[in-house]
């Protein structure tokens, strides 16, 4: 979805840029100067039906570009509440604390620190192909929860109480190979150690994290 929008964008502006490329190129050899001491082209002004073009056309672009967002935007803000894998994402300065609860069973929270590559920090465990509720929460500043191979991010803003809909979102996990890594990050400056907040999402087997699971929460309880 986020990238049909974003290719469709793009195709929308290259072909309006091709469109006035074009015009341009065609007004500069069609009104050229052809002699030392030609004579001003006649002067178009209060031409009503170009005005009413000029109004129009740009006006239906912004409405058609709205239009879209706004769908995709809350096609992806929707959290449909049914997801068995709901992670509960802790931003802090400067790194991040990730509990992750399965069928009633959770885990031992898994906490970093800054570190400078992101396979050295938490590691959040998810399976593939499963839709995955998030729950982002800080008490410090404001962060940003990124994981760029999911086209996703939200920001992390202090002061929201729990239960409310603006710190969650939801997402499907990738369909790819089991043990796969993803880099995460703080996408949002949030002070001196910033860009050493990183964290990896491994995507495993349901097997492999219906062990994981049950192991985590037996060490947790």
């Amino acid at each position: 979805m986020v990238e049909s929008l974003w290719n469709g964008a793009w195709i929308a502006a290259l072909a309006t840029g091709a469109v006035v490329i074009v015009l341009i190129v065609w007004a500069s050899i069609f009104h050229r100067k052809r002699r030392a001491k030609a004579e001003l082209p006649p002067q178009v002004r209060y031409n009503l039906p170009i005005e009413i073009l000029y109004t129009v056309v740009p006006l239906v672009m912004v409405s058609v570009f709205f239009f879209f967002t706004a769908r995709d935007s809350n096609t992806l803000a929707h959290v449909s509440g049914e997801a068995k894998v709901k992670v509960k994402v802790e931003a802090f300065q400067w790194s991040w604390r990730f509990t992750t609860t399965y069928n009633g069973k959770t885990a031992q929270p898994v906490a970093g620190v800054p570190v400078h590559d992101y396979n050295q920090g938490p590691e959040l465990v998810l399976p593939v192909k499963s839709k995955v509720e998030f729950d982002l929460s800080t008490n410090d500043v404001i962060h940003s929860f990124w994981i760029p191979a999911f086209l996703f991010k939200r920001d992390v803003i202090p002061g929201i109480p729990e239960g409310n809909p603006g710190r969650k979102f939801e997402v499907t996990t990738l369909d790819v190979k089991p043990g796969t890594v993803y880099a995460g990050r703080c996408a949002e400056l949030c002070g001196v150690d910033h860009s050493r907040m990183l964290f990896k999402v491994k995507l495993v087997s349901q097997a492999e994290f219906d062990q994981y699971i049950a192991t985590q929460a037996g060490s947790a309880q």
